[in-house]
């Protein structure tokens, strides 16, 4: 039995060494690393997805580059099995490390936080910024590209802010902005394609 036990423990070691190794952060220096603001293209009607038990309604177009400032994985929710992966994403100041430095940042139960003792910038621009952003692989190659992402890097992805409805009820809907906060206010993307992005750093 202590065999076993021993061997569990070192399968389990050894998978959260790999699970770090593959996360680990990407280190950036100072400078502004995707200074655009995300694209949106609002959709008066799209056509409504089926993914088993969820039903997707696509809300807009949505296409950003932003860097990764944290991720977290979740297997256990509502959303989990559409959904596996929160990124809380960066852009503009909000993607430079020396204002980045001065920010600890954290996620939790599908919410992005961020704590300061000295602002670096105005808090509507940590706000307005950045956010969080509950990822939809909408296919195989989408999914194996979401599950690289590491702390850090500055990515490009398509796709669509969708609303998500279960057969039971429930429902979830995507924020349409990005300039509100808690509850309600996180998007919801069906991602088609993410890439990583090579920055070109600008000074502030």
């Amino acid at each position: 039995m202590r065999v076993w036990l021993v061997l569990l423990l070192l399968a389990l070691c050894s998978w959260g060494g790999f699970n770090w190794w593959r996360h680990r952060p990407v280190l950036n220096a100072p400078g502004i690393v995707a200074g655009d603001v995300p694209d949106q293209e609002d959709l008066s009607h799209g056509p409504e997805l089926s993914r088993g038990r969820f039903t997707l309604e696509p809300r807009a177009k949505f296409a950003m580059t932003g860097r990764v400032l944290s991720r977290e994985d979740y297997q256990l929710d509502d959303l989990a099995p559409i959904a596996p992966t929160d990124l809380a994403l960066g852009w503009g100041r909000m993607s430079d490390s020396a204002v980045l430095d001065k920010i600890r940042i954290s996620q939790s139960n599908r919410f992005y936080f961020w704590y300061t003792d000295h602002f670096p910038i105005p808090r509507h621009e940590i706000e307005d910024s950045s956010a969080n952003m509950h990822m939809i692989p909408a296919n195989d190659t989408a999914a194996r590209e979401l599950r690289d992402v590491r702390p850090g890097e500055v990515i490009h992805f398509d796709g669509f802010l969708v609303d998500v409805k279960r057969d039971d009820g429930w429902h979830w809907d995507t924020s349409l902005t990005r300039e509100d906060t808690g509850a309600g206010g996180c998007e919801i993307v069906l991602v088609e394609s993410i890439t990583e992005d090579k920055p070109t750093v600008v000074s502030k």
